[in-house]
């Protein structure tokens, strides 16, 4: 019999939000609506369509391997050189490839409880000795983090906003911070959620930086809408960034996934369109909550997260909303067992959500 390693043993399979097919066939709902995955609710871009179908005859030819076209796309939209970026399937792709890359086995990393789930499965699989610090009121804690920085620490990692709580820290927070972290310590810091993030007043846009210690994490599954092709970059120094090559597989993203975010990049109108979408939405559900009273984070991405009594009134509002064919997600995972999260969507399908949660909500005060 094969031995099979005890980290290995002790992981769970990643869940992420129940797919909708699932949820028709076990409950035979006609309508349903996923609110759980902070998915764009308008798809992918048209052009993005458009350069998939002009590329779909040539999917027996490998992609390229240094993804050239598309890294040099984002150098020239964010004022980079080419050398400073790398693509591949996502930011947790790119999470793995670090964490492998520049940690061994017995080091340390920091991070945060109550933050993206991908980190803590990375870091899982890899066997690190994981340090999470609390929140401090949903909020990453910083100087937490920076006193629990130790001679073994080697990566520290940040998301901006956060996920699941919307929370974001400020340019001068971030500075501070950055300026009393060792230099020999890296720092990620996950940017998915940047574009509803980055017209709030001291907002860091971390692509504005260059720090020997700083690699920048992009994904095109939020609000580009890709979440389906999995597209992400990092963006640091060259010497650490041709590292990252060595390790990352070869034809990464693949060469679909390449050419629809190469006409993301170029689709302004559809970001704007997403950007005021995602305002409408969020505004419908604040207002809603307030008049419920259902307790909330205020929000800095395209999500909500939703506070309830404790666990169990969080399970169960979960199941009563599928129940009725609304997807949201019970973010026990992400270390926070009493809270939903649930992502803006269509102003219909904003009222179709915002109708079973009031009705979920009351029903169950009532019992």
């Amino acid at each position: 019999m094969i031995i099979i390693p005890k980290h290995v043993k002790n992981l769970s399979p990643y869940k992420a939000g129940k797919p909708i097919e699932e949820l028709a066939r076990e409950k035979g709902l006609k309508k349903i609506v996923k609110l759980a995955s902070n998915e764009n609710p308008l798809g992918p871009s048209p052009k993005a369509i458009e350069a998939i179908a002009n590329h779909i005859n040539s999917l027996h030819r490998y992609s390229s391997p240094k993804t050239l076209r598309l890294v040099n796309t984002i150098a020239e939209k964010y004022n980079k050189l080419p050398e400073e970026i790398i693509a591949a399937s996502g930011s947790d792709s790119l999470i793995q490839y670090i964490v492998s890359t520049f940690s061994v086995e017995g080091d340390e990393v920091l991070s945060s409880e109550g933050t993206f789930i991908g980190w803590y499965v990375s870091i899982d699989k890899y066997d690190r000795k994981s340090i999470n610090v609390p929140l401090n009121n949903y909020h990453i804690d910083l100087n937490g983090i920076l006193e629990r920085i130790t001679g073994k620490t080697r990566i520290i990692y940040l998301a901006n906003p956060n996920n699941p709580t919307g929370t974001m820290f400020t340019k001068s927070e971030f500075e501070n911070f950055m300026s009393r972290v060792p230099k020999e310590v890296l720092v990620i810091l996950d940017e998915a959620y940047t574009i509803y993030a980055e017209d709030i007043p001291g907002y860091p846009n971390g692509l504005l930086y260059n720090m020997e210690n700083l690699i920048v994490l992009r994904t095109l599954s939020k609000a580009y809408g890709l979440a389906g092709l999995r597209a992400g970059f990092a963006v640091g120094p060259a010497y650490l960034i041709q590292e990252l090559y060595k390790m990352r597989l070869p034809f990464e993203p693949n060469s679909l996934a390449q050419e629809a975010a190469i006409a993301s990049f170029n689709d302004d109108v559809f970001l704007k369109e997403t950007i005021r979408m995602n305002k409408l939405s969020l505004n419908m559900m604040k207002d809603k909550f307030d008049e419920i009273g259902i307790r909330y984070i205020p929000t800095s991405a395209n999500f909500y997260l939703l506070l309830f009594p404790d666990e169990e009134f969080a399970v169960r509002f979960n199941e009563e909303c599928l129940n009725r064919g609304l997807i949201l997600r019970h973010v026990k995972n992400f270390m926070i067992p009493n809270g939903i999260r649930i992502n803006s969507g269509t102003k219909e399908e904003t009222e179709f959500a915002l109708k079973i949660i009031e009705e979920v909500y009351f029903i169950l005060l009532d019992n």
